[in-house]
């Protein structure tokens, strides 16, 4: 009788992607669609040439602050959408890696997730160079929307920081809109707010990433990879902290799942019937 083959890591990852690929297809196509948008909006709002130059505010703080309603709606349709609630609309390296340290997505799915979010990252950003080229998305009014540390504000300590602490606070209310019952089904439009308000306000210090995959790719776009690694670091680093705090005041924490939008208890999984999630945590 031949023995059954040990169920190795490489062998769950491949399960998972033939079990969960809608899932992983929803992330890239989250994150591109965010990307994209940041990517025409900026350009509606900064380039010399925009058909709304008319009308666009004079006052970069208040530029910035049309950018940011824009982005609250593109949060919003991403995390509520059905391809959002299927996946958890992470979109986000740094949120999945929170949600895997918090035990609440798979280790073969996380890795899965975090590939995919990068592929969309990279391929929506290659998009936008190769539909509006130099001319509109490269000019240096948009600047492929780069996320850089700025030499003129504190250069890369500045940036470093300025991430820490963004990625840190949206990971945290993040968290606790999640466990609470009251604000869970809501969690979609805090966080929406919140990149509202960092994109106001915070966007010159560091340019506003929160996310290692959209920075890198605007960074292939552009060609241009200085100081990418603080947005490898510091979000990541910060949203993992945040779980370490949150688990500290809430020992035992119940947080039914990875859905940005808002999800019930469920004896599998926080999805709704019907639905194939990925497995929390891994079989």
């Amino acid at each position: 009788m031949a023995s059954t083959p040990p169920d190795t890591f490489w062998r769950r990852l491949v399960r998972a992607g033939r079990r969960h690929w809608p899932h992983y297809l929803a992330e890239a196509a989250g994150l591109g669609f965010f990307v994209v948008c940041a990517g025409l909006l900026t350009v509606l709002l900064e380039h010399p040439a925009s058909p709304l130059a008319a009308v666009v505010p004079a006052s970069a703080l208040l530029r910035r602050a049309w950018l940011g309603a824009g982005m609250v709606l593109v949060v919003v349709a991403i995390v509520y959408s059905p391809w959002g609630q299927r996946s958890g609309a992470h979109i986000n390296p740094a949120v999945t890696l929170a949600f895997w340290q918090l035990g609440k997505v798979s280790a073969t799915d996380a890795l899965w997730y975090v590939l995919a979010q990068f592929a969309g990252g990279v391929a929506a950003a290659l998009l936008l160079q190769l539909s509006l080229g130099t001319h509109w998305y490269g000019h240096p009014a948009v600047a492929h929307t780069l996320t850089q540390p700025d030499p003129a504000r504190g250069g890369w300590p500045v940036a470093l920081g300025a991430e820490f602490v963004i990625s840190f606070i949206m990971m945290m209310v993040l968290l606790l809109a999640l466990h609470s019952a009251r604000l869970k089904s809501f969690t979609g439009w805090l966080l929406g707010l919140l990149l509202a308000v960092y994109i106001t306000f915070e966007a010159p210090l560091s340019g506003m990433s929160l996310n290692p995959a959209r920075s890198l790719g605007t960074a292939v776009a552009a060609g241009s990879y200085t100081g990418l690694w603080v947005y490898f670091l510091a979000p990541p680093l910060a949203m993992w902290l945040a779980t370490v705090v949150f688990r500290y005041f809430h020992h035992g924490e119940d947080l039914a799942g990875a859905i940005l939008a808002g999800c019930d208890p469920a004896p599998v999984s926080p999805h709704a019937p019907g639905q194939e999630p990925p497995h929390y945590p891994d079989e």
